[in-house]
């Protein structure tokens, strides 16, 4: 990662590069603060990588009130991603507008609409019939909320406290206009427990999605879930040992995601030898697994629901342990970790030996 940063009263302009799992990047960001007086910043950001090929972004943030606990923002963007695991490249543009507000207990809440144009385009030669329906055009209308209540001490690298998140996102259903229509939930909670003051800490976490197909107005069925809703799994930030989306639904080479999964993982972090438990450096064991499922049967959105939670625990989970060295940079949290699968699932994706990772959230 390499940072250059020039600042003079109300403006910041940085340039950078960073590199991380299976991505790297060049970027520009320009910050304005305080526009109107009133503690509002304007971001604009840039960037052109590996796998995002390029994003950018127009985002205005302004508090309400002189609430900082309570802040209104509004967001323009445009990005081209290469989803490789699944033969395509994914192009976006849209907006959104959020209401962000943080209660007495330090709760964080976010209350927002977006409308996004989607088009799946770029196919590779061997790119799936599945993948091959969903090319072309797609655009979602969908309101979301996401609940934050975070008391972990330091988030990249805990030493104590807990984390409990939900999101929530309803698209094309009543007075939502759009060509996509469902309700999609996502749940997080992450414990870390200390053993005195040794240093060594004992971090446990789960994860579990759910999206749940609805008719668009006017008509009766609910239709199935895009490529581009999907969940993924697998990958150096969540469900390590196994590649970037390598879990779940294939067909052929391509991963396809799922409709419902559940996650989960325990790391063990210990202070280095020599260099001691104040610095922001550990040792790691892990052990984790998951599962992700498409949506099964065809007797009505009920049944099949029901009948795909229930398939969440008939079988084993897909599993893998390892050890790592971790590094929490303030910027982000670095790992990197030889895994070995324990339990693959036929066609899934596993990887064994050393694999690199960087991003602000992991199981």
């Amino acid at each position: 990662m390499y940072i250059t940063a020039y600042e003079r009263g109300n403006y910041t302009i940085k340039t950078g590069t960073e590199a991380g799992a299976s991505e790297a990047d060049a970027y520009v960001h320009a910050e304005l603060r305080n526009l109107l007086g009133g503690a509002e910043t304007l971001n604009a950001h840039g960037s052109l990588g590996t796998r995002t090929r390029s994003a950018y972004s127009l985002a205005f943030d302004s508090p309400i009130l002189s609430n900082p606990d309570l802040k209104f923002q509004v967001n323009g963007f445009a990005t081209s991603t290469l989803k490789s695991w699944a033969s395509h490249e994914e192009v976006l543009r849209g907006g959104t507008s959020k209401l962000l507000w943080r209660s007495k207990t330090g709760h964080q809440h976010e209350l927002g609409y977006s409308g996004i144009w989607r088009q799946v385009t770029s196919l590779a030669e061997k790119a799936s019939p599945t993948v091959r329906a969903d090319a072309g055009d797609s655009f979602k209308s969908s309101i979301t909320h996401a609940w934050t209540n975070d008391k972990r001490d330091y988030p990249l690298l805990p030493n104590s406290g807990y984390l409990i998140k939900s999101v929530s996102e309803l698209a094309g259903f009543g007075g939502l206009s759009g060509d996509v229509a469902f309700f999609k939930s996502e749940a997080e909670s992450q414990v870390a427990l200390p053993f005195g003051n040794t240093g060594i800490t004992l971090t446990a976490g789960l994860r579990g999605g759910l999206i749940y197909p609805l008719a668009l107005p006017g008509q009766s069925q609910p239709q199935g879930s895009r490529i581009n809703d999907r969940f993924i799994l697998g990958g150096p930030n969540n469900v390590r040992g196994f590649r970037l989306a390598g879990l779940g639904p294939h067909d052929g080479s391509d991963a396809l995601g799922g409709d419902v999964y559940a996650a989960g993982g325990a790391s063990l972090l210990l202070p280095v030898p020599r260099v001691g438990k104040e610095t922001p450096l550990r040792l790691q064991a892990f052990i984790n697994g998951g599962r992700l499922l498409s949506l099964k049967g065809q007797k009505g959105k009920q049944t099949s629901i029901s009948q795909t939670l229930a398939s969440l625990t008939d079988e084993l989970p897909s599993v893998a342990a390892g050890l790592g060295l971790v590094y929490a940079h303030p910027m982000a949290r670095f790992e990197i970790n030889f895994s070995l699968p324990l339990v693959v699932r036929a066609r899934e994706e596993s990887r064994k030996g050393l694999s690199f990772g960087v991003g602000m959230e992991f199981l």
